[in-house]
């Protein structure tokens, strides 16, 4: 199964070297929930605020509870200020 993840920000340091323009495909041979992606990468936990699933927002508890599938892409950024 392929999924594409893509780090924002300050989370693009947690890519493997592989990634290109902030994101890399990956090919998973189990179930995985976005958290667990996430955690295959070393990301906090605490430094993810927004999760999008092809472009539609996860929130908190569905991060934990959607299995991924294939042709799918994660999208993750920190929390961000502007001003």
């Amino acid at each position: 199964m392929a999924v594409t993840l893509k780090l924002f920000a300050m989370l693009a340091r947690y890519l493997p070297s592989e990634a290109v323009h902030q994101a890399v495909e990956l090919e998973l041979a189990s179930p995985i929930t976005p958290h667990q992606l996430l955690d295959r990468f070393t990301v906090p936990r605490e430094k993810v605020h927004l999760v999008l699933l092809n472009g539609r927002y996860l929130q908190p508890g569905e991060r934990d509870q959607t299995i991924l599938k294939d042709g799918d892409v994660v999208a993750v950024w920190p929390p961000v200020a502007g001003g």
